[in-house]
């Protein structure tokens, strides 16, 4: 599942890829630094895997990932090619959720590419190219389902239907995400770009970055009847906590300006909740491990994760609930209180459950 950075040349998406992965995107004072997208994979933070290392004691211990991208800055005409902008454009296409980050700092040594901050008006200039790429893929969809619906094709004829009000919200300036419809299969088919969940990440000045500035009011206004999130994080501090490699100096840091966790700490938390996504654990003396899966996962989708042998010969599932773990201490202890239950195929995997697999192939 990857989580694609967005938004326009030097507003920091680059310094927030490094802050977020051991891979360093060159982060320069211009445009297009980052032609080919690079890739990260981010460890999700999870104290609940910290405080099973410490019941268990396993050899090792594995956190759940997420793959970040980190796509070059878009402008204005990139829907029709400008700036290298098909590519770029496709790049998100192949993401599942959106990390849009707005400069919301003042900076005379960073030059911005419409001379002025504002972050308003940089949002809708990502959103109008985005809009205008949907646009044209929905009116050649529609066209022809158009054409098909005249054979009296009944699937055809509502998906056509959906389309249109798709279109004339494109048309009014809507993104996807926020159009209401009643069925969005044939939009979730089409991987259409303003209808990925999208976390608005406002990059803000050190003095800002606990209770946000005025350009962050100027988002959150902008946003308000959008489905998305907001964070606030100011991308040139979290740069230099990511450089201190002890633990109580970066504590030292957070304290003096006022935080209690990385801001990158929340966004990666952040972004697997935006891909709707949540953690089972596996517990054992070899090792302590966090697995992904979709919310909703059923007791066999969430043992193929692990091998898809798992799931193709899956019996049951020994569950003990994380709360029930950390109070007894054990596995031994848990099942002595009787608080392990045996689940089957229907099971609908609950976040923090510990799990062990009966399979059969």
């Amino acid at each position: 599942m990857k989580c694609g950075i967005v938004g326009l040349p030097n507003v920091g998406k680059s310094t927030l890829f490094n802050c977020l992965s051991n891979a360093k995107a060159q982060s320069a004072n211009f445009p297009f630094c980052t032609i080919e997208p690079n890739i990260g994979v981010v460890s999700v933070p999870d104290a609940r895997l910290e405080k099973l290392e410490e019941l268990v004691n396993p050899e090792r211990v594995l956190p759940a990932t997420v793959e970040i991208v980190d796509i070059a800055g878009l402008v204005k005409g990139a829907s029709k090619g400008e700036g290298l902008g098909n590519k770029f454009l496709g790049n998100i296409r192949e993401t599942n959720a959106i990390l849009h980050v707005l400069r919301c700092f003042e900076d005379d040594n960073i030059t911005h590419v419409d001379d002025t901050i504002d972050p308003v008006r940089d949002l809708e200039t990502i959103d109008f190219e985005l809009q205008l790429k949907d646009l044209d893929t929905v009116e050649k969809r529609l066209e022809k389902d158009k054409k098909i619906a005249k054979t009296g094709n009944k699937e055809a004829k509502k998906n056509a239907e959906v389309l249109q009000i798709v279109k004339d919200g494109l048309e009014s300036g809507k993104s996807v995400r926020a159009i209401e419809l009643e069925d969005r299969t044939v939009v979730t088919e089409m991987q259409l770009l303003t209808d990925k969940p999208v976390l608005y990440i406002c990059n803000v000045d050190e003095a800002s970055a606990k209770d946000g500035n005025a350009f962050v009011d100027q988002v959150k206004e902008a946003i308000k009847d959008e489905d998305a999130e907001i964070l606030i994080l100011a991308a040139a501090i979290e740069a230099d906590i990511s450089e201190l490699d002890d633990y109580e100096e970066r504590q030292m840091f957070l304290d003096e300006i006022g935080l209690i966790e990385p801001g990158v700490s929340r966004l990666i938390q952040k972004a697997y909740q935006l891909l709707d996504l949540q953690t089972y654990f596996t517990a054992g003396v070899k090792e302590v491990r966090a697995w992904t899966i979709p919310v909703g996962a059923t007791g066999p989708q969430a043992a193929g994760v692990i091998h898809s042998d798992f799931e193709k010969g899956y019996i049951r599932a020994e569950v003990i609930a994380y709360e029930d773990f950390v109070s007894f201490g054990s596995e031994a202890k848990v099942k002595e209180a009787g608080k392990l239950r045996v689940e089957g195929k229907e099971y609908i995997v609950a976040d923090g459950d510990v799990m062990h697999f009966r399979f059969n192939v």
